[in-house]
């Protein structure tokens, strides 16, 4: 194979060569190769085009690397010459973590034990190399600030990919023969059936990363090249952040405390999945938090522990649902609870009519913005007297990407582009923003943590008589923001003005 082929797969000219220190790097590029093959092999992944991978090495003649490179990666490589010094300094640029992390991983967490329940799948999964393998996978997506773990089977090989501030990005290709033997370790720490691959299933497990514990939701699903599984990333101990930390504009934050600090009502945050809801209501009750007062929270899951706080999980097995949890909650004398979310009719009443009776009652639903939340609640059945009577204030929220101090650079946008997406100008002048560059400290993003987008809406008595005579949402909002509320859109621009957030990534995460 390597004699007959080794020219067309690896195409090398005498003048392919770079100088890495001032090579920019394609986001990419670094996903192709895992960190491990980096390292053993010398070589690092500079460019990513179509079906061809770009590698630095020092002997650009080594067709035995380059063909075990082709081989783990699928990409057809290109080799170009660097300094072997310079290369070791770009692979711990990239990857940030040593070999000696990656050997010493399993240091870093130890799962609960579990019963031996099937042979050959069982087997495989507790091989030292499968081991090693989920080990660093999961270190470094903790290490990453990674959300979530996606690995996901392909015709050839296995993909693995983190969600780091709300977007997915590959971080390495498997081959494929790894694949049983690292999705059913994954199966054996979250305590599901290894051998049941047509449905899917859903489990958990704690691990210790780098000496705090964690808990790692499971999922699977069946696919056609075999089982989907996403662990999603639940920091129990992390520092729980203030409202004040959150991005909230001063007017905003102070309308959002105006509802919270009231005896009793409801108080609903709105969003899609993943839009930061659960901190916004944790920081609230942060806030209220005291021992004079019984605050009950039932949750699905529990994502941060509060101190002081009853909180109570839903679960599917003894058949703990979020209404059943909040009539347990409403018999214990609770002067504040949290619903973690109103996804059903029962749950919506069962909310509205503690709010109405002397609650404080905090919860989350699925609406896109803070005036849909009331034809939501009237599309679940609830009276829109009830509605209009018991909630205080809706907030809509989104995250949006935040620009690392380190890198973002300043531009100038023509005012006709600005103008297309309403963005708010001061005069014809166009003004001076900041866009995402990239930089080591970021991971060549340009971005670095999220912030929210908020849009704060107190239901005055005219907002409550729309509700009550049924009005659109579209009504409710040219209403609001009439009275001063400001919406996604323009709460989103603002922040772009102050230079935390990119015009891109505003108009990415607000229709």
């Amino acid at each position: 194979m390597l004699a007959e082929h080794a020219d067309e797969m690896f195409p090398i000219e005498d003048t392919d060569r770079v100088d890495l220190a001032d090579y920019k790097v394609k986001g990419a590029a670094p996903a192709a190769l895992p960190e491990m093959f980096a390292r053993r092999y010398n070589v690092v992944p500079i460019d990513i085009e179509g079906e061809e991978l770009t590698v630095a090495v020092e002997d650009a003649t080594n067709v035995v690397i380059l063909d075990d490179l082709h081989m783990i990666t699928g990409y057809q490589i290109k080799a170009v010459v660097a300094e072997k010094k310079e290369i070791l300094t770009l692979i711990n640029r990239l990857y940030k973590a040593s070999e000696a992390v990656q050997n010493e991983a399993s240091s870093y967490w130890a799962p609960a034990e579990v019963d031996d329940r099937i042979g050959n799948l069982r087997a495989i999964s507790e091989e030292a190399p499968i081991i090693k393998l989920v080990n660093m996978i999961i270190n470094k997506a903790v290490n990453e600030r990674a959300s979530d773990i996606h690995i996901e089977p392909h015709e050839r090989d296995l993909r693995i990919r983190y969600r780091v501030d709300g977007v997915l990005h590959e971080v390495m290709r498997s081959p494929k023969h790894v694949q049983a033997g690292l999705i059913s370790r994954v199966k054996v720490m979250a305590g599901l059936n290894i051998a049941e691959n047509r449905v899917p299933q859903d489990g958990h497990c704690d691990l210790s990363v780098g000496g705090k514990v964690i808990d790692f939701r499971v999922a699977t699903l069946p696919t056609i090249y075999g089982e989907r599984v996403v662990l999603r990333i639940l920091r129990k101990d992390s520092i729980l952040l203030s409202l004040d930390d959150l991005g909230f504009l001063p007017e905003s934050l102070g309308k959002f405390k105006a509802a919270f600090s009231k005896p009793y009502g409801a108080i609903l945050v709105t969003g899609p999945t993943g839009s930061g809801k659960s901190t916004t209501l944790y920081g609230a009750l942060n806030v209220i938090n005291d021992s004079a007062k019984n605050i009950i929270t039932v949750e699905d899951p529990v994502e941060y522990r509060l101190p002081g706080i009853n909180q109570i999980q839903v679960s599917g097995k003894t058949g703990m649902t979020f209404s059943k949890g909040l009539r347990a909650i409403l018999r214990a004398s609770p002067d504040i609870v949290m619903v973690g979310e109103i996804r059903d009719r029962e749950t919506a009443q069962i909310a509205i009519e503690a709010a109405l009776t002397g609650h404080l009652v905090l919860s989350t639903l699925h609406t896109n913005d803070a005036p849909g939340a009331v034809s939501r609640l009237n599309e679940m059945g609830i009276a829109p007297f009830l509605t209009a009577s018991a909630i205080h204030c809706v907030q809509a929220q989104r995250l949006a990407r935040r620009l690392c101090a380190e890198c973002k650079e300043e531009y100038t946008v023509a005012v006709d582009v600005l103008k297309r997406v309403a963005f708010p100008l001061d005069g014809d002048d166009s003004p001076v923003l900041y866009r995402p560059k990239g930089c080591h400290k970021c991971n060549n993003t340009g971005y670095k943590g999220r912030i929210g987008i908020y849009e704060v809406m107190p239901l005055s008595d005219n907002l409550k008589r729309l509700c009550v005579e049924r009005a659109t949402a579209d009504d409710i909002r040219r209403v609001a923001i009439d009275e001063g509320m400001k919406t996604l859109r323009h709460d989103g621009f603002d922040k772009v003005k102050l230079g935390t957030t990119s015009l891109e990534e505003i108009l990415r995460v607000i229709v």
